[in-house]
């Protein structure tokens, strides 16, 4: 068993600016995801912390509710995603638990990959900010997650494809996406064929 430690620290802490709360409150329930094509400096950005005080604002419960309903709207269909993809570099992802009965969506918050171990498996993935390219990418097949919980630290170890979701939106979070770990990146042509009518307009309350 190969196990390996990551040390990618996120930035400190620092309150929600004055774009990120228009950003937040000023669209719609189903948010503006953004794109490597249109968004790549939010996406490369690495995330801050919560502080406590954001951890209990309702703000962030804004957030949290419509990263939930982004991710789960019939144009998106996707099984995680992380703030930065909504264009909010803040710690704090979205996770389908297919390997939890009823495969609910949970929120995780100043989310970390402490460790990954076991095999690594080469599957294939595709991100909702990086349409419609698909690539394969080797994963560990387990990780041990550190996470908040009502303000306690939570630690938790979890296996099999439901790590690989974890790993991907955790790298979101560190500025990388998965097209930097794939070994082979492709257009998905029934993906592309399914995305061509999609609107990719930028919002207005997206320009800084």
């Amino acid at each position: 068993m190969l196990l390996v430690v990551l040390l990618f620290p996120g930035r400190s802490c620092s309150p929600f600016t004055s774009w990120e709360k228009r950003v937040i409150q000023e669209q719609d329930s189903v948010l503006y995801v953004t794109t490597l094509w249109q968004d790549s400096s939010i996406l490369r950005t690495p995330s801050a912390d919560l502080s406590s005080a954001e951890l209990r604002s309702a703000l962030l419960k804004t957030l949290e509710a419509k990263m939930l309903r982004t991710v789960t709207d019939p144009s998106q269909d996707g099984v995680g995603i992380a703030a930065p993809q909504v264009g909010i570099n803040r710690r704090v992802v979205w996770v389908q638990r297919l390997d939890k009965e009823g495969e609910p969506f949970e929120c995780y918050e100043n989310i970390r990959i402490d460790s990954l171990f076991g095999e690594t498996v080469l599957l294939e993935e595709g991100c909702l900010s990086v349409p419609p390219l698909r690539g394969r990418v080797p994963r560990y097949n387990g990780v041990k997650i550190s996470y908040l919980s009502n303000g306690q630290k939570v630690t938790e170890t979890v296996e099999g494809y439901t790590a690989r979701i974890f790993q991907h939106e955790c790298d979101h979070l560190d500025g990388i996406l998965y097209i930097d770990r794939a070994d082979t990146v492709f257009t998905h042509t029934s993906w592309a064929a399914t995305r061509s009518a999609f609107d990719y307009i930028r919002p207005e309350v997206m320009n800084k």
